[in-house]
């Protein structure tokens, strides 16, 4: 009886240890705002269509190209790629994939309406589709693109049957989050949770969990506590105040890695007659907006300690910048310096702009978005105020402060952004003159404008030759820092933390993905 007694203790033993290893629990510190993969171009978006969905052309941790539902891609001519797609390929409903989707979700992109920062720009290179058979389809672009493989990473495919006339609502209900990724989506809470099962007709890597469930935990005490408590098995966005403390907890494990993600802030570029946020030192609106002068933009810049803010703010897991990328990536500019910390020069630049008493803003960020941003935010409106610029603090939560960044109605801002590979993303994306029917500056927030950058940013699009076109590209982005387009501030370490048993690839691009998990032995 004790040896029966025992072995149908082992066996309910492993049959536990069985069930729990097909589950996975992992929390979030960025909300998921819509599961439609073509409204929203965010990260943590992206994240989650990346689970559900599949693009042409995949990346690895490293942020390499890799072959996704496209198998291999070729210029065939200056202004022709072809793509060669993976057969067999099954959408979650059953319907076979074909490269009759891929025209139909080149031609979806632009017409998702309300989009607050679109994917427009990625296919708007685009001149005609032409599907050649049910594998192949041929891109023809007005000039010639080397980009388009790149740009293609940021596209998610559709089924042209099921998604025709689609809504951003019917994605966000679950109803339609249909792709051939490596999980069906089961249930979407919005704002909460997303429940996910393996799909095992995907045509990649086998993920190691059969169900998985995404919750989004953005206050950080909470996501910390959840992992010790053992109620989630990942979270990423480790709180940097964890960092050293969760180094010395044999419970969990550590993975970070460099990102591609730029911490910045945005600068109204939009209005000459004044600016909401700003007064003069006794409260009055300003009859001009201050930030149109480029020595007030420079004061403002080089009025923020960058290093400290690193140090102090997010206890090293940072990299202080002066520019877009960081040091290893295409288009990283050699050399160029940190902005040296100087409030006595601030001050003078002021007095040159002919503000020598200063003037007051208010300062907005998210308070639930990056890591520390609402702390960022606090000191760096400290700093300003040291250096002659009274300076209020606003944080809110992300689903509110995006919103209102995305209407301008700030006058200087804190963002991220998560770079591709390449110096022409941010150029793009943040700095170009923001236009509707190209796509370009769709997430240029605070309007910057200047026609001589768009037009060297297209002359190098059409570039070829690799080396020249990287030149060009440094000019740019040497064009936009000296000009204070923005205002760069560190480059993000992504750490993510991990339950023992438990282990996940890190990602540069600082996606987090169920498929990136799997057992630690």
């Amino acid at each position: 009886m004790l040896r029966t007694a025992a072995a149908i203790g082992l066996a309910l033993a492993s049959a536990i240890g069985v069930a729990q290893a097909q589950n996975l629990t992992m929390a979030v510190g960025a909300p998921v705002t819509s599961l439609d993969p073509h409204y929203h171009q965010l990260s943590p978006n992206n994240a989650a269509a990346s689970m559900i969905y599949s693009r042409l052309v995949e990346t690895d941790n490293l942020a390499r190209m890799q072959p996704g539902l496209a198998l291999s891609w070729t210029a065939v001519e200056p202004t022709v790629w072809e793509f060669k797609l993976r057969p067999g390929v099954r959408f979650h409903n059953g319907r076979e994939f074909t490269a009759d989707d891929v025209a139909f979700t080149l031609a979806r992109i632009p017409t998702v309406p309300n989009s607050p920062a679109s994917f427009t720009t990625f296919v708007r290179p685009i001149t005609r589709v032409e599907v050649v058979d049910p594998l192949t389809i041929r891109l023809h672009t007005a000039t010639p693109y080397p980009l388009l493989p790149m740009d293609l990473t940021n596209i998610f495919i559709l089924d042209r049957e099921t998604h025709e006339g689609a809504t951003t609502e019917r994605f966000n209900s679950g109803e339609l989050a249909i792709g051939t990724g490596p999980f069906r989506m089961t249930r979407h809470a919005n704002g909460d949770r997303i429940e996910l099962e393996r799909n095992d007709q995907y045509f990649g890597e086998r993920p190691a969990y059969a169900r998985v469930t995404y919750r989004m935990i953005t206050n950080d005490s909470a996501r910390t506590a959840a992992l010790l408590a053992g109620d989630v098995d990942v979270i990423d966005q480790v709180p940097t105040a964890d960092i050293a403390r969760l180094r010395r907890d044999n419970r969990v494990s550590l993975q970070e890695i460099t990102g591609l993600r730029l911490i910045y802030l945005s600068l109204d570029h939009m209005r000459e007659d004044g600016s909401p946020f700003i007064t003069d030192n006794d409260g009055r609106p300003l009859p001009r907006n201050p930030l149109k002068d480029l020595r007030v933009r420079q004061a403002l810049s080089i009025a923020i300690d960058r290093p400290a803010i690193v140090a102090r703010v997010m206890e090293g897991s940072a990299t202080a910048t002066g520019q877009f990328l960081a040091e290893g990536i295409h288009s990283h500019i050699p050399g160029y310096p940190v902005p040296a910390f100087d409030a006595d020069r601030a001050r003078r630049l002021l007095a040159e702009a002919g503000y020598p008493n200063g003037f007051r803003i208010t300062l907005h960020g998210p308070n639930d978005r990056y890591p520390n941003d609402a702390r960022i935010i606090q000191a760096i409106g400290q700093m300003w105020t040291r250096a002659g610029v009274r300076t209020a603090v606003e944080a809110q939560t992300w689903s509110t402060f995006v919103g209102r960044a995305g209407r301008q109605e700030f006058s200087a801002f804190l963002l991220g952004w998560g770079m591709n590979p390449d110096g022409s993303h941010p150029l793009r994306n943040l700095i170009a003159c923001y236009n509707r029917d190209t796509g370009l500056g769709a997430s240029n927030r605070g309007r910057y404008c200047n026609p001589e950058l768009d037009r060297g940013l297209a002359a190098s699009s059409q570039n070829l030759d690799p080396a020249a076109r990287e030149q060009q590209l440094l000019g740019l982005e040497r064009m936009a820092l000296e000009d204070v387009a923005v205002i760069p501030l560190h480059i993000q370490t992504n750490v993510w933390a991990a339950r023992r048993g438990f282990a996940i690839t890190p990602r540069a691009d600082e996606l987090t993905r169920a498929q990136d998990v799997r057992p630690a032995n």
